[in-house]
């Protein structure tokens, strides 16, 4: 589930003098806090209406990354046209996939959820085929992405009709993950390069998410007439740790040891998500789920692959 705004990282020098955790711990961890926020979200919406949940989830770790920003002495970007640029980053990134989750999981396990993020590189590498140029498609990249649509099939138990799955619910989650790379190649066109931090633009676009939310979530839903303890504290959770510190500990996982490292927590998310539901929410698993998963995941990585030079 990433969601950090991916600009200019900051030098090594300065990325080494903060490290005080092995990039490996916080590797697991980032990951382990994006696998269980797909049971978080189910909980949630188990007591409040999707645009709730993400409307919670977005103060919370809008309220992580602003006390983040305080410590560091960081201002929010400037230029109309920057504001611009991320209020279109945070509904690509934050506001429309994370509240298409929410709603896809009134219908569908949070496994399913899960695995359906993980195609989220297989549609990131066919967009950018059409996107950007500089991608040039190789034989093994598209035979990744051939690999990775037919673990979706798998998942989805194509040969057997789709039975017993929520078309509308795995459409929403599948658009979800669809989000993120359009929102990804967005920012690389219009963002890349600035003069701002990365924690300042992160903390500018999930601000505007958050406004975003809250003019869209009255429209659609009324106030709860109570807070359950439990739900209400999965969107706690949700919000200061699956969103806001994870974007720290990601944004420092940049720093230190790259991009493409750093984007491998996409392949371990999905395995984190279906251990989750299955062990804590008691949802069902079909042999053709974790096959079919290892197959997204297997098509994703090609997809990433450099070609030699």
């Amino acid at each position: 589930m990433t969601t950090a705004t991916p600009t200019r990282a900051p030098s090594p020098a300065s990325a080494q003098r903060r490290a005080t955790v092995d990039w490996r711990l916080r590797f697991g961890f980032l990951s382990l806090i994006w696998g269980f926020s797909f049971l978080l979200i189910k909980v949630g919406t188990q007591a409040y209406a999707p645009f709730q949940v993400t409307f919670g989830r977005l103060v919370f770790g809008t309220l992580v990354l602003a006390a983040a920003m305080a410590v560091k002495r960081e201002r929010l970007p400037r230029g109309a046209r920057t504001w611009g640029h991320l209020a279109v980053a945070a509904l690509l990134l934050n506001a429309l996939p994370f509240s298409l989750f929410a709603y896809a999981e009134l219908t569908i396990p949070s496994t399913l959820a899960g695995i359906c993020n993980a195609t989220s590189p297989l549609w990131g590498m066919a967009l950018s085929l059409v996107a950007l140029s500089e991608d040039r498609p190789t034989r093994v990249r598209v035979a990744g992405l051939g690999l990775g649509f037919l673990g979706v099939l798998t998942v989805l138990g194509a040969w057997q009709g789709f039975d017993g799955l929520d078309p509308r619910g795995t459409a929403m989650a599948l658009l979800a993950s669809l989000s993120y790379p359009i929102g990804w190649i967005y920012v690389r066109r219009t963002l890349a390069g600035t003069d701002h931090s990365p924690l300042s633009l992160t903390g500018a676009q999930l601000l505007l998410a958050t406004a975003q939310l809250a003019v869209v979530t009255p429209l659609f839903t009324t106030l709860p007439s109570r807070f359950p303890v439990l739900p209400l504290l999965a969107v706690i959770a949700l919000g200061a740790l699956g969103t806001g510190v994870a974007m720290l500990v990601q944004y420092g996982l940049v720093s230190e040891v790259g991009p493409t490292t750093a984007q491998m927590v996409t392949y371990f998310i999905p395995v984190i998500a279906t251990a989750a539901g299955v062990a804590l929410l008691g949802e069902s698993l079909a042999w053709s789920t974790p096959v079919g998963a290892a197959i997204v995941l297997a098509g994703a990585a090609l997809t990433q692959a450099k070609p030699r030079t």
